[in-house]
């Protein structure tokens, strides 16, 4: 079992490495990283913040934006899009296991799509200890963890869609719609729920949180403003309720979770359906 998953795997790296996809997705953030550096800002300052530890809160913020719709758009077409191409009527014909062959795609797409994100970090900080600048090793161990975690939850999610959907165009619709709705929930919205139907202010905040984008959203923040001023009151029931620490801790384990149940989920879904 393990033999066919590690094959699995390997064939879905083999694969998305020679899909056009890969290639945008590479560019994208290798290129955040030039144009950071060619902004300069390695050597500005911003609340204690420099050197390399400056580009890495701006890049963790764009990563917020850009690393979920992408993981979910070139996720979901993994299953719906090997169904309609009739990869299962083939696939059915040798000794693979399913749950091997679902879980040996999941973690080739994870490789895939998270080695892009961290091989560009890795040359920030390889280019910042050529040159010299400040590098905070804590600062980028965290921002790792943040990334895997998020990576992890939202590749979670695209397989969960991919397995429900019966074509690609529906599995990117719903992607994408999904997507949409994790936006809506973040600060605005639950902001403006809670004026206008007065729940209590701890319920709010716990419901917010339960969104991956706004943990790690809010995580990001706490590296980067140790007091997470930006969010106001929030902060504190935050601060209060679990701390520095425990907030981290959170915000990592809580979408590693998420993802792994979604996966989970839909390789329960994935197993008991009619696959051709």
């Amino acid at each position: 079992m393990m033999r066919a998953l590690l094959l699995a795997a390997r064939l879905d790296i083999t694969e998305s490495l020679r899909a056009r996809w890969f290639l945008f997705y590479s560019l994208v953030f290798g290129g955040i990283v030039i144009l950071l550096f060619v902004f300069g800002l390695t050597e500005s300052r911003i609340l204690g913040f420099t050197g390399l530890s400056r580009l890495l809160v701006t890049y963790i913020q764009l990563c917020v934006a850009i690393l979920p719709i992408f993981i979910l758009i070139t996720t979901v077409r993994s299953v719906a899009g090997d169904r309609e191409a009739g990869v299962f009527e083939y696939m059915l014909s040798l000794p693979v296991p399913l749950a091997s062959w679902f879980w040996g795609k999941m973690i080739g797409r994870f490789l895939v799509v998270f080695m892009p994100v961290f091989l560009a970090m890795a040359c920030a900080a390889a280019w910042s200890l050529l040159r010299g600048i400040g590098l905070d090793w804590g600062l980028f161990l965290l921002y790792t963890a943040l990334l895997i975690s998020m990576a992890w939850a939202f590749l979670g999610f695209g397989m969960l869609i991919s397995t429900l959907a019966r074509t690609p165009d529906v599995a990117q619709t719903g992607a994408f719609l999904f997507w949409l709705l994790l936006l809506l929930f973040l600060d605005l919205l639950l902001l403006s729920v809670m004026i206008r139907g007065q729940l209590p202010f701890e319920l709010v905040i716990g419901l917010a949180l339960l969104n991956p984008l706004q943990s790690f959203r809010t995580a990001a923040i706490l590296l980067f403003d140790p007091q997470m001023v930006v969010l106001g009151p929030a902060a504190y029931v935050i601060l209060d309720a679990l701390g520095q620490t425990g907030y981290l801790i959170f915000a990592i384990a809580y979408p590693l979770l998420l993802g792994s149940l979604s996966a989970a989920l839909g390789c329960r879904i994935f197993m008991r359906g009619d696959l051709p």
